[in-house]
């Protein structure tokens, strides 16, 4: 189905009977693909549309919309229609809602939601943000661990249409306590006539549900789970975190880090958004780091300034300042980009052997990329300026260095963050360009004195 030419046909809709005869050609589309075309509508519009769905379909498709799409729509829906998606929301994201929500909207909705639901929403909305239990879903099946396989697979039929999900079964024992997991394949083959406790595996792995979320989502991908049970203190399942959960947590840890290794967020502080963050947000964050990347500018120039007299003599040096300094930051950001990745991955710890690790990984490589940029900086300057010897000993030395060292620090930096109990993603990509730019400077013209010092003593 054509996404483009089925917006404009609802956008161009006039007529209710013509838009009715639309919203049956949408039915069978998968919720987040009509999710995505309905966000192209205004609300007005979207709630049309949403109308026109069965229940369970009208709820699916609203959990894909944005939190400010879903606060927009809810705005403009009767307390009747309200209740009526809440009911069908899953677990998880009901109360999500419900913490967005202000007291008076919470009042009424409460007083409308049958017990069931109004009692689980509650229980769902006490966990603070940030832990599993924030992100776990009540809609779960479980069974006990006496009964039959054939009774057990009855209850599931009869169960299963209000469940996220259905594919693990959880066998639990009087008091609630998690005794084991039970695949619905493993069901399915056994005998009707065994009991739930001689199929199930016990032990299974589980998550607190006061541990970060961040915790669960990596047992998710290391046991390559399709959900995790969330258990209280006392052993007591309260939930399940899935295997989309976990996609969702691990792109919003994707997105954090790309937003601090840019320099556009402060340590735990919410990333910016350029399309929702107000101005005085998105103005504090920058220009945090703008100023300290401005003090280390102002170092850097002091140091040049200070060089009046070499550069004044040979007056080549200051075309090749930027090409050398810059190439430290680069390689720098490079390093260090490979070594968070390492840390998010769970590959690297922070140990001195792997410190060491990296080191003797690293510095064969940035020797060797050092090595071929010094040699293709030298070759071009002397066919595009045709410098004499001694100016292209000063650029390929200190191209040599400054990427050899560049790529040194890069790597070691992270380590250095975990050390001290920061995200080693804040240890932006402007803020490792800036470091190696003052100490390219340093360089540069080091090796221009050590070099090159001779000829002011003759030019004097």
């Amino acid at each position: 189905m054509n996404k483009a030419l089925l917006v404009d046909q609802l956008r161009n809709a006039s007529h209710p009977s013509v838009l009715h005869k639309i919203a049956q050609q949408v039915k069978n589309l998968h919720p987040a693909d009509l999710a995505e075309i309905l966000n192209e509508l205004s609300i007005s519009q979207t709630l049309l549309i949403l109308s026109r769905l069965g229940s369970h379909h009208r709820a699916m498709v609203f959990s894909h919309f944005s939190d400010t799409r879903q606060n927009n729509l809810l705005q403009q829906m009767s307390r009747e229609v309200m209740t009526a998606l809440f009911e069908h929301l899953p677990s998880d994201v009901r109360a999500d809602i419900y913490n967005r929500m202000n007291d008076r909207v919470r009042r009424d909705l409460l007083s409308a939601l049958p017990k069931a639901q109004r009692e689980d929403m509650l229980r769902m909305s006490l966990h603070p943000e940030g832990t599993t239990g924030s992100e776990m879903s009540s809609d779960f099946i479980t069974v006990s661990a006496e009964m039959t396989v054939g009774h057990a697979l009855k209850h599931i039929r009869s169960t299963a249409s209000e469940k996220e999900t259905i594919y693990i079964i959880y066998v639990l024992d009087s008091q609630g306590g998690l005794n084991g997991t039970v695949s619905l394949r493993e069901m399915l083959v056994a005998s009707d006539g065994l009991m739930m406790k001689e199929i199930m595996r016990p032990d299974p792995v589980s998550v607190k549900v006061d541990w970060p979320k961040e915790r669960a989502a990596e047992l998710i991908r290391h046991y390559n789970l399709l959900a995790l049970p969330v258990l209280n203190d006392e052993g007591k399942m309260l939930g399940i975190m899935t295997m989309d959960d976990a996609m969702d947590i691990e792109k919003e840890q994707d997105v954090r880090q790309l937003a601090r290794f840019g320099g556009t967020t402060l340590g735990e502080t919410s990333d910016l958004d350029i399309m929702t963050s107000p101005f005085h947000q998105m103005f504090r964050v920058r220009v945090f780091w703008l100023a300290l990347l401005t003090v280390f500018g102002v170092i850097a120039s002091n140091f040049v300034a200070a060089q009046e007299e070499i550069l004044s003599e040979i007056v080549i040096l200051a075309a090749f300042l930027a090409p050398v300094i810059d190439m430290g930051g680069n390689t720098g950001s490079q390093s260090a980009t490979l070594v968070i990745r390492g840390m998010a991955l769970g590959e690297i710890k922070l140990k001195w052997r792997y410190v060491w690790l990296v080191i003797r990984r690293e510095l064969p490589v940035v020797m060797g990329l050092g090595l071929v940029i010094a040699l293709l900086e030298v070759a071009l300057a002397q066919l595009s300026k045709g410098v004499g010897v001694d100016v292209m000993l000063v650029v390929g030395l200190s191209m040599l260095v400054c990427t050899i060292l560049g790529g040194i620090i890069g790597a070691l930096l992270p380590f250095v963050a975990r050390r001290i109990g920061t995200d080693p993603a804040t240890l932006s990509s402007p803020l490792i360009t800036s470091i190696m730019d003052l100490l390219g400077v340093f360089i540069y013209f080091g090796f221009s004195w050590l070099l090159l010092g001779e000829l002011l003593t003759q030019a004097g």
